[in-house]
This record gives structure tokens, sequence and C-alpha cells, in this order.
């Protein structure tokens, strides 16, 4: 009884202290504008099943995908063992779900080929990080945290799956001894490996078990609180991310409604703008002027890096990495909720995104191109926010590098990019 007692308290306790953590991170997405991401259901439903569930994009690289594929199973289904465990640890019953005979002798089997797999795909992971050294995991903006991050949660899920495979070891071989609780149940093609290795007192078995028994649910809920201070929140975050994707073509940019009816006021004298108590700004300054979307898309990276391995711009050694811009607006959304929960409101820090976190030079060294959006594997759009912090810079700064302001001058002069005059712009198709 007490050890279910201390279960039932880590087990609440866990779930209490992720709900808190997740109402936070739902907070500071919410202090993006609005943004309508629920037309068309059946399209966006197909796209989460395509993008989400069958990690469609990514196998664009066929060997991370692979490994990854196997993480993401192994993760899916072999928590599906977490309800047996959950029921057993509250009700001090064991294998409680052994009554499925065969079936559950499958789902046993089933499982520890997944552990491995799991294992062996997190092994190949970590060297590929830390020994082969991937170039795009090896940016500046992964330095510290962000790399020691990726490399604890691989470790973490390989000595879970090593517990949960030597858990299965202890238990078949309690089973083989007859030991008090542990009746024959289960298929286990791979711990049975593990046998010659353990102790032979039945004694030094059980603890064995147990011990590992309780390292495997004790390390899985620890690292449900741990989700959202890392990056794979992803693990969650994919699925609404990839739901509420931008539908429209990839080149198309959004219209502000502000100026598109000022537009309209100059053209027609007789059209009367809608009234709007909203404070108008052009463009984003700070996480708060950006869409919810945008900062779902900020928690949601992955920063697998995909985007900025592809990126032309990086590509040729400039500064920007629309990485770094996910990274960013994330650091500073989560910067921006602990301000306003710590005062009852939002509290001038004299910090905003642009500059202090996202500077002019990475904004406009970026093409405009769409390949990190093409990229990323659950439909992140770090144009998206580029294109609206540039906006600020223009529309309200007039900041912007002399080359724009010389293309807007011939715009404004000439209707056109160039600086020949309106009369000359067909001359080329006199030309022979």
């Amino acid at each position: 009884m007490i050890g279910q007692l201390i279960f039932a308290l880590c087990f609440a306790g866990s779930l209490f202290f992720f709900s808190k953590n997740a109402k936070q991170i739902y907070r500071n997405i919410r202090l993006g504008r609005a943004v309508d991401r629920f037309d068309k259901p059946s399209e966006r439903w197909r796209t989460m099943l395509l993008i989400a569930f069958g990690q469609k994009k990514m196998f664009k690289r066929i060997t991370p995908a692979l490994l990854h594929l196997f993480v993401y199973l192994g993760f899916v289904i072999i928590n599906i063992e977490m309800l047996e465990i959950v029921i057993d640890g509250l009700f001090g019953t064991h294998r409680i779900f052994s009554f499925l005979g065969g079936f559950y002798d499958f789902l046993i089997g089933s499982f520890e080929w997944l552990a491995l797999a799991v294992l062996l795909s997190c092994l190949v992971f970590l060297i590929r990080r830390n020994i082969v050294k991937v170039n795009r995991l090896q940016s500046k903006e992964l330095d510290h945290w962000p790399k020691t991050d990726a490399n604890l949660i691989l470790v973490t899920e390989i000595l879970l799956m090593s517990a949960f495979l030597m858990m299965n070891a202890a238990d078949l071989k309690l089973q083989l001894y007859g030991f008090e609780h542990f009746k024959s149940v289960g298929s286990f093609p791979v711990s049975q490996y593990l046998l010659p290795y353990l102790p032979t007192s039945t004694s030094t078995l059980y603890m064995i078990e147990r011990s590992c028994w309780w390292f495997h649910i004790m390390g899985v809920l620890a690292f449900l609180n741990y989700l959202p201070y890392s990056k794979h929140l992803h693990i969650i975050l994919a699925f609404p991310n990839t739901y509420f994707s931008n539908l429209d073509p990839k080149g198309k940019l959004s219209n502000m409604t502000t100026v598109t009816n000022e537009v309209k006021a100059m053209l027609d004298p007789s059209f009367t703008p809608p009234p709007s108590d909203a404070i108008i700004r052009f463009g984003a300054k700070d996480v708060q002027d950006l869409t919810w979307k945008n900062l779902l898309d900020a928690y949601t990276c992955t920063e697998c890096g995909r985007c900025t391995a592809s990126c032309p711009a990086n590509i040729t050694g400039k500064l920007l990495s629309p990485r770094k811009i996910m990274m960013d607006t994330r650091d500073r959304a989560t910067e921006v909720g602990h301000n306003i929960k710590k005062n009852g409101g939002f509290v001038e820090d004299s910090k905003s995104l642009i500059d202090n976190y996202i500077s002019r030079e990475e904004l406009w060294a970026c093409t405009s191109c769409n390949a990190c959006v093409e990229q990323c594997p659950v439909n992140i759009n770090p144009l998206d926010i580029i294109i609206e912090l540039r906006r600020f810079a223009v529309m309200e700064e007039s900041q912007a590098p002399t080359s724009i302001n010389n293309m807007f001058g011939n715009i404004e002069n000439n209707g056109a990019p160039w600086k020949y005059a309106q009369m000359d712009r067909a001359n080329w198709t006199q030309q022979q």
C-alpha cells in the first residue's frame, strides 16, 4: 500500500505540474494576434495526417527519416504499455492485461522490438551529433543549452528503453522460477537474451525488476514535465501546428487590412473603412504583434536545422538562420510570458524581438524564396515572421537598406523597380 500511495502521489503530481506548465505555454502562444485558421477542416485533417502522423516531409532525407520513424513509433506504441504500468502502480497488480492471452504476447513482443529500434536509433543520433558532427547540427545557435538538451533527451530515451528491456528480462526469469505473482505470460524476443547476465537469486531478480519498473515509469513522468522546457515539445505540438498550417500557396503574402482600406479610400472617396478600436501597428516589433500561429510555430520548432541547411542566404555565408529566427521568437515569447506572470500584466522592459533578438542584417538577408517553409517537417513558417518584422522596419521606422529604398523610389516615380522612365519601359521590344 505504501508503494501504491507513493506512486499515486508521483503520478498526480507529475500531471499537475505538466498541466501548469502547459497552461503557461498556451498563454504565451495566445499573446499573438488573432488569425483565422479554422477553415477547410477536411484539408487540415488531411495535412495533419500526412505531415504529423505520416512523417511525409521527413522522408526528403531517408536515413534520419527512418531513424526518426523508429523513435516516433516506439514513443507512441510503447507508451500504450504505460496504461498497464499506471494501473499496476495504482492498484498493486502485476501485468493486469495478461488476460488478453495470445494478443498480449504479441503486444509485449512488438514493444520489445520497438524498444530495441528506439535504443539503436538514439545511439545513431548521438553518433551523428557528437562524432560525425553533421553540419546542420553544429550551428552557433545550438551552442550550450540546445545541444545539451538534444543529447540529454537521447541519453534519457536510451536509459528508458534499457530499463524496459531489463525489467522484462528479470520478469521472465522470475516467471521461469515460478516466483510469487509472476505467472507465465508475455513474449520476450529481445530481453530473453539478457537472462544469462542476470543473477539467479530470486530476491535480487525481484529487486532488479522493481527498480527497473520504478525507473521506467518515473523516467517517463519526468520526461513529461521536461517537455515544456525542451525542443521536444514538438512531440505534442506538431499535430495542432500542422492542422493549423497556412493552406495558401507558399508564394502568397498576406495583405494588411489597414493598408488595403487606405488604398480603397484613395481610389474610391465614397469608401468608408470599417471602425476599429485596435491600436494599429504596421508589421511586428515584438511577439505581441505576431499572430498566435507564428508563436505556435516557434514553440513547435524541432531545431532540426533543415530550414537553415536549405536557406540560400545561409549557404552563401550570410547571417540569416531560419532556425535561429524561430528559437529567438520562442525565447522572447517565454520572456514576455514570465514578465506578465510576474507583474500581473506586461511591464515595459526596453526590449523587442527586432534588434534585441533578431538583427536587421538577418532580416534583409532573406530572399523570400520559401525554401525554409518547404523543408520544415512540421510546416513551420519562418518567412512569415521575417516579413512582419520587415514591414515594421519599413512602414513604422522608415528603416531599410539603401538598395531597398532606391527600389521604393523607383516604384514611386517610375512605376517599376528600375530607374527607367515609364515611357521607356517597352523599348526592349523594339530591339533586334
